[in-house]
């Protein structure tokens, strides 16, 4: 296979400046055309990245993408990651991959009878905080982890983004949502789930827009805005999640998972930096020395400061194991059964019960400080 895959991306929305700035950062992917269904915007995301502007049609046709990047909204990830494999090309997606299990197995057996892979975002649990609570994990720092809990909770997104309603209708809220980050980053740290059970709820029924340019319109609520959930892992650890947008304040931390030995203090699961917090027997907090991880450094500018930011790196591991034959991090496998736990989990919310999953997965191989570099230019 050639040392470097074409890559098209579909759906130049925010999100796709994201991709086009920072794929140049690795090894093994080129961007070499856009599309869109508001031409307009993919004309406009060609001319500032240098990239070939096409119809949809066109770039699924174009023998030099070998690779397209699934950026459309939730309700159209199924649909077009379908027609991206039935034209023959390998699919990476934005999460989340489908709204439905049943979805998701059918990208599956498409992507199998033709001998195609599919990877899903999110690829921030490859950040460099990330992967040294793995290493600490993995090299036995506070025993084998017995529980944790996790909470992304905030107000909603109707006071900052300028069309919101679909974060408020079935395939939105915050488990489909934010969830995916949390749960990739469980499997990264504990493995696959086992069973989940929920209770879900929403504090009101329509919401008003506060951002601009629809500022006082009313939208309609029609999916859950709370879910407090209870994972258990195969490996027997139960981890609490709390995901919310009826929270005005908080205090709780973003991720801490409990062992044997001690305990340990992740941050949030949606960013590639932060700081890992870890305590023993002794149960002395201490922070967790940083490793020069090059997915740790400060690469851009965010209202909160410097960040770490390498999104993509999901997309360029993707293409490197295809060169080198080798497992994707953000593999099919994993983002099916994190699609599996989230709906699950609004499944036992919705039927008052518990849930057994029906899917199962490998935790990802450990993405040390050599294995990222290799994914650099």
């Amino acid at each position: 296979m050639a040392k470097e895959l074409g890559v098209g991306i579909i759906g130049c929305g925010n999100i796709s400046t994201t991709y086009f700035s920072l794929a140049p950062l690795f090894k093994g992917i080129e961007v070499r055309a856009c599309a869109d269904l508001n031409v307009n915007a993919a004309q406009a995301r060609a001319e500032e990245f240098n990239v070939k502007a096409q119809t949809i049609d066109e770039l699924l046709a174009n023998d030099e993408i070998d690779l397209v990047v699934n950026l459309t909204i939730p309700d159209a990830h199924y649909s077009v990651s379908k027609s991206i494999l039935e034209a023959g090309k390998h699919v990476y997606s934005e999460k989340p991959l489908v709204l439905t299990l049943e979805q998701g197995e059918e990208l599956h057996r498409i992507a199998r009878e033709k001998n195609l892979s599919v990877g899903c975002a999110p690829d921030t649990f490859l950040g460099g905080a990330h992967q040294l609570a793995r290493k600490y994990v993995d090299e036995g720092g506070i025993g084998r982890i017995t529980s944790g809990a996790c909470y992304v909770m905030g107000p909603g997104m109707e006071s900052w983004h300028p069309n919101p309603d679909f974060f408020f209708l079935p395939g939105g809220g915050p488990i489909l949502d934010m969830g995916p980050y949390y749960i990739a980053n469980l499997i990264n740290l504990i493995g696959p789930v086992k069973r989940v059970g929920a209770m879900t709820s929403m504090a009101n029924t329509t919401r008003t827009i506060t951002s601009k340019p629809r500022t006082g319109e009313i939208i309609e609520v029609k999916t859950p805005t709370t879910i407090q959930a209870l994972l258990e892992f195969v490996s027997g650890a139960t981890v609490t999640l709390s995901a919310s947008w009826d929270v005005w304040s908080h205090r709780h931390a973003n991720m801490e998972l409990y062992g044997t030995e001690g305990s340990l203090y992740v941050p949030d699961p949606n960013f590639f930096g932060g700081t890992v917090e870890v305590s023993g027997r002794d149960k002395e907090i201490r922070t967790l020395e940083a490793w020069a991880h090059p997915f740790s450094v400060e690469n851009q500018q965010h209202p909160q400061g410097m960040m770490a930011n390498y999104r993509t790196a999901g997309l360029a591991d993707m293409a490197m194991a295809l060169i080198d034959g080798r497992d994707a991090r953000c593999s099919l496998e994993r983002t099916l059964h994190g699609v599996d736990v989230m709906t699950s989990i609004l499944k036992s919310g919705e039927e008052r019960r518990f849930i057994d999953l029906s899917t199962t997965c490998t935790q990802p191989a450990a993405l040390g400080i050599e294995e990222a570099k290799a994914l650099l230019r």
